[in-house]
């Protein structure tokens, strides 16, 4: 049976919008966790559908619910959540998603026993209108995750776990929702925290039309490059370098620059991350030129590897 945690190690957030087709499952799969010894704080933001009526009819004392009058915007939701929090560990989970239910208990013995900051995992993507699922390629080690920033979110924002003073020291920013979780890795990079990511799936994560990230596409789409741009002079590399799609004279002048400059900054970084950042200096559908393309990835990527290794 549930039980009442007074001191709980992990507190789970869950923001909740206008999900009323999700919310219920997602609730249900953190209170049907291995691990027992969490709060889960459900944060209804002034929902017009029947998510309120449906976040009630739970009354697993585990559950806190917090309920407002008017929709203060997603980053305002999550920076609430976390100034409730009364866990060591803070985990989210998105109203529209699913964990697995040993999540909690691998999650926190991953992000214990490599002494990180913070952690995400392997997931599931659901794409709910066609039901066609796909499995995450993430990057697992510190190294790769701070060097995949350089071109992407690495972490799964629905995934994550980490220690609670990391989200109370540098909060997810206003004025970024849809692109809040690549703006928050970002700021966390550049204060030094640990990543990492647990290399099993133990979420689902939903993708479907409603979604903040797929509404607002230009305007996060501007956040991720003002806030990439902001690691890389950071990291003092120059933006001229900034990986996109380049003809191949111009790629083999600049690329390997980019690579060598980040592995000097972040030795570590494996062969396999250097080769998945050199793609996006590529054009896809190559044709017969396809192995080529790929001996040009895997070259440049064993030499940046090699070199961020002898100036470690």
């Amino acid at each position: 049976m549930p039980h009442s945690v007074s001191n709980p190690l992990i507190s789970v957030l869950m923001p909740a919008f206008n999900v009323e087709d999700y919310v219920g499952p997602a609730i249900e799969s953190i209170l049907n966790q291995t691990y027992t010894n969490f709060e889960l704080i459900v944060l209804d933001d002034g929902s017009s559908d029947g998510t309120v009526k449906i976040i009630s009819t739970y009354s697993d004392p585990r559950l806190k619910k917090v309920f407002l009058p008017e929709n203060k915007g997603l980053v305002s939701a999550r920076n609430t959540l976390v100034g409730m929090a009364q866990g060591k560990y803070i985990a989210f989970l998105d109203s529209d998603d699913l964990s697995d239910p040993r999540r909690l208990e691998l999650q926190l013995q991953y992000l214990q026993s490599n002494h990180l900051d913070l952690c995400g995992t392997d997931h599931i993507v659901l794409h709910q209108g066609s039901g066609k699922l796909k499995f995450s390629k993430q990057r697992h080690s510190d190294a790769d995750i701070r060097a995949m920033i350089a071109v992407c979110s690495p972490l799964c924002n629905p995934s994550v776990m980490g220690r609670a003073e990391v989200f109370s020291v540098v909060p997810y920013l206003s004025g970024n929702d849809g692109a809040e979780d690549y703006v928050m890795w970002v700021n966390l990079a550049l204060a030094g925290c640990k990543f990492g990511n647990v290399p099993k799936n133990l979420i689902t994560y939903r993708v479907h039309d409603n979604q903040i990230s797929k509404v607002q596409n230009a305007k996060v789409t501007n956040i991720f490059d003002k806030r990439r741009k902001q690691y890389l002079n950071a990291l003092g590399i120059s933006d001229i370098l900034i990986p996109r799609r380049l003809p191949l004279k111009e790629r083999l002048s600049l690329a390997p620059r980019f690579l060598f400059a980040l592995n000097k900054k972040i030795p570590g970084i494996s062969i396999s991350a250097n080769y998945q950042i050199y793609s996006r200096y590529q054009f896809r559908g190559n044709g017969i030129w396809t192995p080529f393309t790929r001996l040009e990835r895997v070259i440049v990527a064993a030499v940046a590897s090699i070199c961020g290794a002898l100036t470690s």
